[in-house]
Protein backbone atom coordinates (compact mmCIF):
# COMPACT_ATOMS: atom_id res chain seq x y z
CA UNK A 1 0.00 0.00 0.00
CA UNK A 2 3.04 2.37 0.62
CA UNK A 3 4.45 1.51 -2.50
CA UNK A 4 1.28 2.66 -4.39
CA UNK A 5 0.70 6.08 -1.87
CA UNK A 6 3.01 8.54 -3.97
CA UNK A 7 1.53 7.24 -7.46
CA UNK A 8 -1.77 7.74 -6.28
CA UNK A 9 -0.83 11.49 -5.29
CA UNK A 10 0.73 11.95 -8.52
CA UNK A 11 -1.89 11.35 -10.39
CA UNK A 12 -4.34 13.19 -8.71
CA UNK A 13 -2.00 15.72 -9.11
CA UNK A 14 -1.86 15.12 -12.94
CA UNK A 15 -5.92 15.44 -12.45
CA UNK A 16 -5.85 18.62 -10.64
CA UNK A 17 -3.63 20.12 -13.68
CA UNK A 18 -5.68 18.79 -16.76
CA UNK A 19 -8.79 19.82 -14.89
CA UNK A 20 -7.12 23.53 -14.06
CA UNK A 21 -5.91 23.68 -17.87
CA UNK A 22 -9.52 22.82 -19.17
CA UNK A 23 -10.99 25.77 -16.90
CA UNK A 24 -8.46 27.98 -17.88
CA UNK A 25 -8.86 27.32 -21.78
CA UNK A 26 -12.73 27.02 -21.31
CA UNK A 27 -12.84 31.05 -20.29
CA UNK A 28 -10.39 31.93 -23.15
CA UNK A 29 -7.17 32.58 -20.09
CA UNK A 30 -4.64 32.42 -22.60
CA UNK A 31 -6.12 32.83 -26.05
CA UNK A 32 -6.65 35.54 -26.05
CA UNK A 33 -10.67 34.91 -25.68
CA UNK A 34 -13.70 36.09 -23.67
CA UNK A 35 -16.48 33.64 -23.42
CA UNK A 36 -19.97 34.70 -22.89
CA UNK A 37 -23.25 33.63 -22.83
CA UNK A 38 -26.64 34.87 -23.82
CA UNK A 39 -29.45 34.35 -26.63
CA UNK A 40 -30.56 35.44 -30.12
CA UNK A 41 -33.30 38.47 -29.31
CA UNK A 42 -36.50 38.45 -29.53
CA UNK A 43 -37.34 40.69 -32.43
CA UNK A 44 -41.02 41.16 -34.10
CA UNK A 45 -42.83 43.24 -35.75
CA UNK A 46 -46.43 44.10 -35.72
CA UNK A 47 -47.83 43.83 -40.28
CA UNK A 48 -50.56 46.55 -40.82
CA UNK A 49 -52.21 48.68 -42.91
CA UNK A 50 -52.08 52.42 -43.10
CA UNK A 51 -55.69 53.05 -43.58
CA UNK A 52 -58.96 51.52 -42.81
CA UNK A 53 -60.66 48.90 -44.51
CA UNK A 54 -61.92 44.93 -45.13
CA UNK A 55 -59.16 42.44 -45.57
CA UNK A 56 -59.24 41.00 -48.70
CA UNK A 57 -56.32 38.37 -49.21
CA UNK A 58 -53.84 37.40 -46.58
CA UNK A 59 -50.71 35.46 -48.72
CA UNK A 60 -48.81 33.62 -45.97
CA UNK A 61 -49.24 31.12 -42.87
CA UNK A 62 -48.18 30.67 -39.68
CA UNK A 63 -44.85 29.33 -39.95
CA UNK A 64 -44.03 30.00 -43.28
CA UNK A 65 -40.63 31.93 -44.22
CA UNK A 66 -41.79 35.74 -45.82
CA UNK A 67 -39.21 37.58 -47.47
CA UNK A 68 -38.08 40.99 -47.46
CA UNK A 69 -40.56 43.06 -49.13
CA UNK A 70 -43.10 40.64 -50.05
CA UNK A 71 -46.72 41.40 -50.45
CA UNK A 72 -48.48 39.97 -47.06
CA UNK A 73 -52.15 41.19 -47.07
CA UNK A 74 -54.60 42.93 -49.23
CA UNK A 75 -57.58 45.08 -48.51
CA UNK A 76 -60.63 45.77 -50.91
CA UNK A 77 -59.32 48.39 -52.96
CA UNK A 78 -62.50 49.50 -54.21
CA UNK A 79 -63.56 52.55 -52.24
CA UNK A 80 -60.12 54.31 -52.87
CA UNK A 81 -60.12 53.61 -56.03
CA UNK A 82 -63.30 55.71 -56.00
CA UNK A 83 -61.72 58.41 -54.42
CA UNK A 84 -58.22 58.59 -56.76
CA UNK A 85 -60.78 58.35 -59.74
CA UNK A 86 -62.69 61.32 -58.34
CA UNK A 87 -59.60 62.95 -57.27
CA UNK A 88 -58.50 62.57 -60.90
CA UNK A 89 -61.78 64.53 -62.37
CA UNK A 90 -61.56 66.95 -59.56
CA UNK A 91 -58.17 67.78 -61.29
CA UNK A 92 -58.91 67.93 -64.56
CA UNK A 93 -61.75 70.11 -63.84
CA UNK A 94 -59.71 72.76 -62.42
CA UNK A 95 -57.45 71.96 -65.24
CA UNK A 96 -59.74 72.98 -67.63
CA UNK A 97 -60.90 76.13 -65.74
CA UNK A 98 -57.30 77.36 -65.73
CA UNK A 99 -56.67 76.50 -69.26
CA UNK A 100 -59.57 79.20 -69.60
CA UNK A 101 -58.59 81.86 -67.02
CA UNK A 102 -55.53 81.50 -68.74
CA UNK A 103 -56.81 82.67 -71.95
CA UNK A 104 -58.89 84.86 -70.95
CA UNK A 105 -56.30 86.82 -68.90
CA UNK A 106 -54.68 87.16 -71.71
CA UNK A 107 -57.36 88.59 -73.75
CA UNK A 108 -57.76 91.38 -71.36
CA UNK A 109 -53.87 92.40 -71.50
CA UNK A 110 -54.28 92.59 -74.91
CA UNK A 111 -57.20 95.08 -74.94
CA UNK A 112 -56.57 97.16 -71.89
CA UNK A 113 -53.89 98.95 -73.83
CA UNK A 114 -56.52 100.00 -76.42
CA UNK A 115 -59.58 100.77 -74.17
CA UNK A 116 -61.66 97.48 -74.95
CA UNK A 117 -61.60 96.31 -71.17
CA UNK A 118 -61.38 98.29 -67.78
CA UNK A 119 -58.48 98.28 -65.59
CA UNK A 120 -61.20 96.24 -62.79
CA UNK A 121 -61.98 93.81 -65.63
CA UNK A 122 -57.80 92.84 -66.27
CA UNK A 123 -57.57 92.73 -62.35
CA UNK A 124 -60.85 90.66 -61.84
CA UNK A 125 -58.88 87.99 -64.53
CA UNK A 126 -55.84 87.90 -62.61
CA UNK A 127 -57.34 87.30 -59.68
CA UNK A 128 -59.43 84.64 -61.32
CA UNK A 129 -56.42 82.95 -62.38
CA UNK A 130 -54.37 83.06 -59.77
CA UNK A 131 -57.40 81.86 -57.11
CA UNK A 132 -57.76 78.59 -59.62
CA UNK A 133 -53.64 78.42 -59.89
CA UNK A 134 -54.42 77.51 -56.32
CA UNK A 135 -57.40 75.53 -56.80
CA UNK A 136 -55.23 73.47 -59.52
CA UNK A 137 -52.50 72.88 -56.46
CA UNK A 138 -54.82 71.73 -53.79
CA UNK A 139 -56.20 69.53 -56.58
CA UNK A 140 -52.67 67.66 -57.67
CA UNK A 141 -52.02 66.88 -53.67
CA UNK A 142 -55.69 65.87 -53.07
CA UNK A 143 -55.06 63.11 -56.25
CA UNK A 144 -51.42 62.44 -54.82
CA UNK A 145 -53.26 61.58 -51.56
CA UNK A 146 -55.77 59.55 -52.71
CA UNK A 147 -53.03 57.59 -54.41
CA UNK A 148 -51.22 57.23 -51.64
CA UNK A 149 -54.36 55.72 -49.39
CA UNK A 150 -55.10 53.14 -52.15
CA UNK A 151 -51.01 51.91 -51.93
CA UNK A 152 -51.47 51.71 -48.49
CA UNK A 153 -54.24 48.66 -48.90
CA UNK A 154 -51.25 47.03 -49.67
CA UNK A 155 -48.82 45.39 -46.89
CA UNK A 156 -45.64 44.19 -47.28
CA UNK A 157 -42.95 42.98 -45.07
CA UNK A 158 -40.29 44.86 -44.02
CA UNK A 159 -37.79 42.52 -43.64
CA UNK A 160 -37.02 38.72 -43.77
CA UNK A 161 -38.48 36.71 -40.95
CA UNK A 162 -40.75 33.89 -39.89
CA UNK A 163 -44.53 34.52 -39.38
CA UNK A 164 -45.42 33.95 -36.20
CA UNK A 165 -49.19 34.85 -35.85
CA UNK A 166 -52.05 35.62 -38.79
CA UNK A 167 -54.40 37.31 -36.51
CA UNK A 168 -56.76 38.38 -38.96
CA UNK A 169 -58.98 36.70 -41.77
CA UNK A 170 -60.43 37.81 -44.97
CA UNK A 171 -63.69 39.75 -44.64
CA UNK A 172 -62.24 41.13 -41.29
CA UNK A 173 -62.69 45.30 -41.20
CA UNK A 174 -59.27 46.25 -39.54
CA UNK A 175 -59.08 50.00 -38.38
CA UNK A 176 -56.05 51.60 -39.43
CA UNK A 177 -52.99 50.66 -37.80
CA UNK A 178 -54.76 47.37 -36.19
CA UNK A 179 -52.41 44.28 -36.83
CA UNK A 180 -53.03 41.66 -39.39
CA UNK A 181 -49.64 39.36 -38.76
CA UNK A 182 -46.73 39.17 -36.15
CA UNK A 183 -43.94 38.45 -37.88
CA UNK A 184 -40.20 37.19 -36.15
CA UNK A 185 -37.47 39.08 -37.86
CA UNK A 186 -34.66 36.84 -38.99
CA UNK A 187 -32.01 39.35 -40.20
CA UNK A 188 -30.25 41.05 -39.19
CA UNK A 189 -29.15 38.55 -36.13
CA UNK A 190 -29.14 40.29 -32.79
CA UNK A 191 -27.45 38.28 -29.82
CA UNK A 192 -27.20 39.60 -26.25
CA UNK A 193 -25.03 38.99 -24.22
CA UNK A 194 -23.81 40.26 -20.82
CA UNK A 195 -19.65 40.98 -19.95
CA UNK A 196 -18.67 41.24 -16.63
CA UNK A 197 -17.25 44.91 -15.33
CA UNK A 198 -13.04 43.42 -15.37
CA UNK A 199 -13.56 42.46 -19.00
CA UNK A 200 -15.14 46.04 -20.29
CA UNK A 201 -11.87 47.22 -20.99
CA UNK A 202 -10.74 44.40 -23.68
CA UNK A 203 -14.29 44.96 -25.44
CA UNK A 204 -14.55 47.30 -28.40
CA UNK A 205 -16.71 47.90 -31.16
CA UNK A 206 -16.23 46.13 -34.29
CA UNK A 207 -14.47 42.88 -32.57
CA UNK A 208 -14.93 40.06 -34.09
CA UNK A 209 -16.75 37.31 -32.67
CA UNK A 210 -17.83 33.51 -32.97
CA UNK A 211 -21.24 32.44 -31.74
CA UNK A 212 -21.99 28.47 -30.72
CA UNK A 213 -25.20 26.94 -30.50
CA UNK A 214 -25.98 23.99 -28.47
CA UNK A 215 -25.83 21.55 -31.10
CA UNK A 216 -23.01 19.07 -30.49
CA UNK A 217 -20.80 19.51 -33.76
CA UNK A 218 -23.06 22.75 -34.83
CA UNK A 219 -22.34 25.20 -37.20
CA UNK A 220 -20.21 28.28 -35.83
CA UNK A 221 -21.79 31.39 -36.66
CA UNK A 222 -19.38 34.30 -37.10
CA UNK A 223 -20.59 38.30 -36.08
CA UNK A 224 -19.10 41.71 -34.82
CA UNK A 225 -19.76 43.71 -31.75
CA UNK A 226 -22.39 46.53 -32.55
CA UNK A 227 -23.21 47.54 -29.34
CA UNK A 228 -21.81 48.39 -25.57
CA UNK A 229 -24.47 49.42 -22.89
CA UNK A 230 -22.94 52.53 -21.12
CA UNK A 231 -25.40 51.61 -18.23
CA UNK A 232 -24.47 48.88 -15.88
CA UNK A 233 -27.58 45.89 -15.33
CA UNK A 234 -28.85 44.17 -12.58
CA UNK A 235 -27.46 46.91 -9.80
CA UNK A 236 -29.73 47.97 -7.67
CA UNK A 237 -27.99 50.57 -5.90
CA UNK A 238 -24.88 52.85 -6.01
CA UNK A 239 -21.65 51.04 -6.51
CA UNK A 240 -18.71 52.50 -4.29
CA UNK A 241 -16.57 49.92 -3.27
CA UNK A 242 -14.28 48.19 -6.09
CA UNK A 243 -14.80 44.72 -5.28
CA UNK A 244 -19.31 45.72 -5.76
CA UNK A 245 -17.97 46.96 -9.03
CA UNK A 246 -16.75 43.84 -9.95
CA UNK A 247 -19.95 42.22 -10.04
CA UNK A 248 -21.36 44.49 -12.21
CA UNK A 249 -22.40 43.69 -16.07
CA UNK A 250 -22.68 45.33 -19.46
CA UNK A 251 -25.14 44.71 -22.15
CA UNK A 252 -23.68 43.49 -25.94
CA UNK A 253 -25.36 43.16 -28.44
CA UNK A 254 -23.52 41.26 -31.45
CA UNK A 255 -24.38 41.06 -35.35
CA UNK A 256 -24.17 37.78 -36.50
CA UNK A 257 -24.55 36.22 -39.92
CA UNK A 258 -26.83 33.27 -40.54
CA UNK A 259 -27.03 32.23 -43.64
CA UNK A 260 -28.03 28.83 -42.67
CA UNK A 261 -31.10 30.12 -40.55
CA UNK A 262 -29.64 28.31 -37.45
CA UNK A 263 -30.04 30.56 -35.33
CA UNK A 264 -33.64 31.07 -33.86
CA UNK A 265 -35.19 33.84 -31.75
CA UNK A 266 -34.83 33.16 -27.97
CA UNK A 267 -31.93 30.63 -28.80
CA UNK A 268 -29.45 30.36 -26.10
CA UNK A 269 -25.92 30.60 -27.54
CA UNK A 270 -22.04 30.87 -26.63
CA UNK A 271 -19.92 34.19 -27.41
CA UNK A 272 -16.48 34.02 -28.09
CA UNK A 273 -14.82 37.45 -28.66
CA UNK A 274 -11.26 37.35 -29.51
CA UNK A 275 -9.31 40.34 -27.91
CA UNK A 276 -6.79 42.01 -29.62
CA UNK A 277 -4.25 41.47 -27.08
CA UNK A 278 -2.96 38.73 -25.83
CA UNK A 279 -4.16 38.44 -21.75
CA UNK A 280 -1.48 38.73 -18.91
Amino acid sequence: MKRFFPIAILCALVVLIVIGFVLMFRNGVGRGEIVLYGNVDVREVDISFRVSGQVNQLFFEEGDFVPKGALMATLIKTPYDEHVQEAQAHLESIQANLNNAEILLKRRKELIDIGGVSQEDLDNAKANRDSLQGQFLSAVAALQIAKDNFSYTFAYAPNDGILLTRIREPGTVVREADPVYTLSLSSPVWIRAYVAEPDLGRVDYGMDAKVYTDTKGGTVYFGKVGFISPVAEFTPKTVETTKLRTDLVYRLRIYAENPDQGLKQGMPVTVKLKTRVTDD
